[in-house]
């Protein structure tokens, strides 16, 4: 692992992070803050990012550092997809390949040489994570915005025994059935099949996939609501499995950082208090 750069920030440190991933076959950067020392390792939280962006977009313009320092949480920020000259991608195309990962494992050649992003994720960073940095792995909750608030979503009810606390900013609720990420699921997974329903929130519920508690903040005004977002179909899905979800609905705010900001001290407070 080489350090990119390390600041301090609120009596913490903001840190950028590089090495070559073998599950992606590509260098990967990724962002941690630590909060100020004490004297037990710190609880970890996750954000997972949207389209197009990258591990630097919270970390500039997300406004959790404060706070994070105060309560005494790590953050770790991964990149939303493999890059690289090597890896394939469609230049022209925002919702597929470079920023677009969509935190799956892809079968589909050539993407499923690079595009492994669930398995990156949840298996090689957690594991520089827990070398690295003084976290308590015991104590994890992921978070995300957008597709990351997909893949947060997805992670959680896949893995409800390593994270004790899920929640989304403006998630895409069922990609399965969404135009913007239909496409991708095609070219990453192949044609429709049971492989997309396991990146699928409202799928791995209707198939049986629990988590006890999940938060969600959604802007009235965000473009992408009606045909991309839909959360009303993940509050169905979770009402019908006993699964108990807050679902926040906020007037005027868009799918920008203007909104995630806002209600960032919400959600690492809810992520405290179950970690």
């Amino acid at each position: 692992m080489d350090i990119i750069s390390e600041n301090m920030s609120h009596g913490g440190v903001q840190g950028v992070y590089k090495h070559v991933a073998k599950t992606t076959q590509c260098e990967m950067t990724f962002a941690v803050f630590m909060p100020p020392s004490k004297k037990t390792p710190a609880p970890l939280l996750w954000y997972l990012s949207g389209l197009t962006c990258n591990h630097s977009n919270v970390m500039e313009k997300g406004g959790y550092r404060r706070l994070a320092a105060e309560l005494g949480i790590a953050i770790v920020c991964p990149d939303t997809s493999p890059r690289g000259e090597s890896v394939p991608d469609e230049k022209d195309n925002w919702q597929f390949g470079s920023g677009a990962g969509f935190y799956l494992d892809a079968t589909e050649l050539p993407f499923s040489v690079n595009y492994n992003m669930s398995s990156y994720i949840l298996d090689e960073l957690t594991e520089l994570i827990d070398d690295k940095f003084d976290v308590d792995m015991n104590r994890q909750g992921i978070f995300g915005h957008s597709m990351g608030g997909h893949g947060a979503l997805t992670m959680a009810l896949k893995n409800p025994k390593r994270f004790r606390s899920c929640s989304a900013f403006a998630p895409i609720s069922q990609p399965t059935t969404a135009d913007w990420s239909m496409p991708a699921f095609q070219k990453y997974l192949g044609q429709k099949s049971d492989e997309w329903r396991k990146y699928d929130a409202v799928s791995l519920i209707e198939d049986g996939n629990f988590f006890p508690k999940l938060f969600v903040d959604q802007g009235e005004a965000d473009s992408f609501l009606e045909e991309g977002l839909r959360p009303w179909l993940l509050v169905e899905a979770c009402e019908k499995a006993g699964i108990e979800i807050e679902l926040r609905m906020h007037k005027n705010y868009d799918h920008s950082y203007f909104f995630i900001s806002t209600f960032m001290e919400d959600h690492l407070r809810w992520h405290f208090s179950h970690l």
